[in-house]
């Protein structure tokens, strides 16, 4: 990437202001998965529209996002309405939709995001990060063939790889890794959030098994400062997940990242559809 490229997530970040409030933007391509673009970067796409709102307070607390359905190529319509400002805090709603033949706006994802004012006080993170080699030791994840959002991620897998053979065999549901994005960029909220969704999903780890599964919600917690993101830069943030619970069709998975020195940044959850 030359200097006057544009990194592939901010191309997907980029947004077109509307008379009605709204944003324009488009699915990008560069982060595609399977039938559409990963749910990371719709997540990170949602939070953008809310970080470039003129009335946002702060910086990002939380974000949920249901996956509603589907994401099409093409045109992408935003809406993030501030629906309550309090001193310190501030809660919104956000939109995601498509025209469809008919010319009718369908919405695909919505989204509650909240933001906040941080202030000085008590800290600490009340769990440990993961002993783990130096990321420029560890062999970098194959991504070669692999869906496009892969290739957008530079991943250094310690443990809990994808399985090489589909047998049946698992027995363990963590994985943990070095990520950064790919051409190596500065962290920052968005691509946090987008950061935060890029395990596969906890089943086929457990069961060896490569069953249909996809993400219907997902909760990002904040606990970085926007100081704390731009002293990491863009080095490799440590990301662990594990599940939970697999029961009737749908399990959960949390996730942690550490930031190169060990500071917690963002932990999620997950709520994931599963197919036999």
């Amino acid at each position: 990437m030359t200097v006057t490229d544009i990194h592939p997530l901010d191309a997907a970040l980029r947004m077109t202001p509307q008379h009605d409030g709204s944003v324009h933007t488009q699915a990008p391509a560069a982060y595609w998965n399977m039938v559409g673009p990963y749910g990371g970067i719709t997540a990170a796409q949602m939070l953008q529209a809310v970080l470039q709102h003129p009335q946002v307070l702060g910086d990002p607390l939380s974000i949920t996002v249901n996956f509603a359905g589907p994401v099409e190529a093409g045109d992408v319509r935003i809406e993030a309405t501030p629906v309550r400002t309090n001193r310190s805090t501030q809660h919104w709603t956000v939109l995601m939709g498509q025209r469809n033949a008919q010319g009718e706006l369908v919405v695909s994802t919505t989204a509650t995001v909240i933001t906040a004012v941080r202030r000085e006080t008590f800290s600490l993170d009340d769990i440990a990060h993961p002993a783990m080699p130096d990321p420029q030791s560890c062999e970098r994840f194959d991504t070669r063939g692999a869906m496009e959002w892969l290739q957008r991620y530079d991943m250094r897998v310690v443990q809990g790889a994808i399985p090489k053979t589909w047998d049946d065999s698992g027995h363990e549901s963590i994985s943990q890794l070095w990520v950064r994005d790919e051409p190596a960029r500065a962290l920052d909220f968005p691509a946090l959030t987008a950061l935060s969704d890029v395990f596969f999903p906890r089943v086929w780890l457990r069961r060896a098994r490569r069953v249909p599964a996809g993400t219907v919600g997902m909760t990002v917690y904040f606990h970085a400062s926007s100081e704390q993101l731009t002293k990491q830069g863009d080095k490799h943030l440590l990301a662990q997940a594990s599940a939970q619970a697999f029961r009737n069709g749908y399990f959960d998975q949390t996730a942690q990242l550490w930031d190169s020195e060990g500071s917690l940044l963002a932990t999620s959850h997950q709520i994931v559809y599963y197919k036999e």
